[in-house]
């Protein structure tokens, strides 16, 4: 009973079931029972889409971010034991955090200038050993979720910039840049993975499947949904959408992350390529976070004004 909707849980307790609509249960096959809403449409002449259970998922979210928390205290030691080697970088950010505070608070005489705390940042970052910036940058793009929605082009392109030593030819900063931005923002979408998983357990979320909507998405998907999230990854556009068809679809982990992982590997890479290949140095950066800020605050907008207008419009 508690796999059918309201109306037929109602009905089959009458044992009269839904005239022309829904068998009982003893009539359905074992598959059709598990998760209401997934069948063909008859009216938007759709083929049939796999049920699959609500319950169990066979998926362990526990254990997922237990493995993320082993993952950035792993990572975290790894980078204070890298500095711990050399006291000169412990200086060079401790003067960049003094600059930077007093140009915010001017405590200090003379007051530093934003040309200083730029002149020391830069100082500081190149002589950063290489494994460091790799290991922040992973950890920063783990944490760019759908719940989190930081800015990851900027932090890649400045990597790659000549002034970042990661390495000393075009290629290879372009492979490891790529490789380190691909794991970084794989081991964030296997978090929104795991994350949305978790709230479709609830009958009440899981209710999106039943949506006429979802069957039309859900049937555009299956086309060819390794194809689709590769392709999604790649290109410069928010894919949040797409990735959450595919959690709620509950397509393969494994393919989704090989998938996720393709798709941000070429991004990167491309992102590596132009800025160490054209002498962008920090422009490229600089110019993707802005265009994130103004992203940014064009769906805040566009959401602001999507709550106001029924208001405005009554």
């Amino acid at each position: 009973m508690a796999n059918l909707p309201d109306n037929a849980a109602d009905s089959a307790k009458t044992g009269t079931g839904i005239k022309g609509a829904m068998p009982t249960m003893g009539a359905m096959p074992k598959s059709a029972r598990a998760c209401p809403g997934t069948h063909a449409r008859a009216d938007l002449g759709m083929a049939p889409i796999e049920p699959v259970p609500f319950l169990p998922d066979g998926v362990s979210v526990r254990r997922w971010f237990l493995f993320y928390v082993v993952f950035l205290a792993a990572a975290v030691l790894a980078i204070v034991m890298l500095l711990d080697s050399s006291g000169e970088v412990w200086g060079n950010w401790a003067l960049v955090w003094q600059k930077f505070c007093g140009v915010l608070h001017g405590h200090s005489q003379p007051r530093p200038t934003w040309h200083e705390f730029a002149d020391a940042f830069q100082r500081a970052f190149a002589l950063t050993a290489p494994a460091i910036k790799l290991l922040v940058v992973v950890i920063y793009l783990s944490m760019a979720t759908t719940l989190t929605p930081l800015p990851t082009g900027w932090i890649v392109a400045g990597l790659a910039t000549q002034g970042a030593a990661i390495a000393a030819d075009v290629w290879s900063v372009t492979l490891i840049v790529g490789l380190a931005g691909a794991l970084g923002s794989t081991v964030a979408n296997m978090n929104d993975y795991y994350f949305w998983t978790w709230l479709l357990r609830s009958r009440r979320v899981a209710k999106v499947r039943t949506a006429r909507w979802y069957a039309a998405a859900a049937k555009w998907f299956a086309r060819s949904p390794f194809m689709i999230l590769t392709i999604f990854n790649f290109i410069p556009i928010p894919v949040d959408v797409i990735r959450l068809l595919a959690i709620t679809y509950r397509y393969s982990r494994l393919k989704f992350a090989a998938a996720n992982f393709i798709g941000r590997f070429v991004r990167y890479a491309v992102f590596a390529f132009v800025t160490y290949w054209f002498h962008l140095g920090w422009i490229a950066p600089v110019a993707l976070l802005a265009l994130a800020a103004v992203l940014g605050i064009v769906k805040m907008l566009h959401s602001a004004w999507r709550r106001v207008r029924p208001t405005a419009s009554h």
